[in-house]
């Protein structure tokens, strides 16, 4: 129902979704295509018809067992955005998030016009975080149609960042995570466009969060950018920062 995470900015996943289609160029060497196909081949009935989007009513009810507080992010096996989520219950998954308000959800989308579409339908409770992936400038317009949200957390995943993202307008966005691709046919990340977006956070007062450098093998190339690790979280994280501890517990 729920896993404990090894993403570096989370604790767990959540994923009364799964399965998706590629909308861009991100989405070329999709983990979660790659792991349904395997959970799949190995008989986990969560994952029978493999990445075609199945939605999980049975789940629902997790956030009720969880005893501590947790930083979930939804759907990292889908999106929780695509055109073929019934809205209804997407109402119930936002439902859910806002009856849990001691857990901080983060919803991460590629569909930004979608999210537009649906927002304003939606209640956002102070504990959802909402956030956009954008991998390289031809997708910076998902920034802006995240501004048009309600979310009271916006971030953004700069994951697989595959080419640079100069001059990004990062008014209202409170968060920034930096990563490159992992796993077979990893597509490289070079080192200036990383410290071009820290700058561009650092002047415009945004939280930068480094998750790693990927490759193929993600574990040799680590996490270090400048001689150190880079966990900023945004000011807004109801855990303090001592207790986040997320690369300690979670990292790869």
């Amino acid at each position: 129902m729920s896993t404990k995470s090894r993403i570096e900015w989370t604790h767990t996943t959540w994923n009364p979704v799964t399965g998706c289609d590629k909308v861009s160029a991100g989405c070329d060497h999709c983990y979660a295509d790659r792991m349904s196909k395997r959970l799949k081949a190995m008989g986990v009935y969560k994952y029978r018809n493999g990445f075609d989007l199945t939605i999980h009513p049975d789940v629902l009810d997790a956030p009720s067992k969880w005893t501590t507080p947790q930083i979930v992010f939804v759907n990292s096996m889908s999106d929780l955005f695509h055109e073929k989520v019934p809205f209804e219950f997407l109402q119930e998954i936002f439902k859910v998030m806002e009856h849990y308000p001691q857990h901080t959800f983060q919803v991460l989308t590629k569909r930004s016009k979608q999210l537009i579409r649906l927002g304003k339908k939606l209640k956002w409770s102070d504990n959802i975080w909402m956030g956009v992936t954008v991998e390289n400038k031809h997708y910076r317009y998902r920034i802006k149609d995240l501004r048009k949200t309600d979310a009271k957390v916006k971030f953004l995943s700069l994951e697989p960042l595959i080419g640079p993202l100069p001059d990004m307008d990062l008014t209202e966005i409170d968060w920034a995570i930096v990563g490159g691709e992992s796993g077979p046919g990893a597509r490289p990340m070079k080192e200036e466009w990383v410290w071009e977006i820290k700058e561009q956070c650092d002047k415009q007062k945004v939280s930068f969060f480094f998750k790693q450098w990927g490759g193929v093998n993600k574990k040799r190339t680590g996490r270090i950018l400048g001689n150190r690790t880079w966990d900023e979280m945004p000011n807004k994280n109801p855990f303090a920062k001592d207790q986040l501890s997320l690369t300690t517990n979670f990292s790869v």
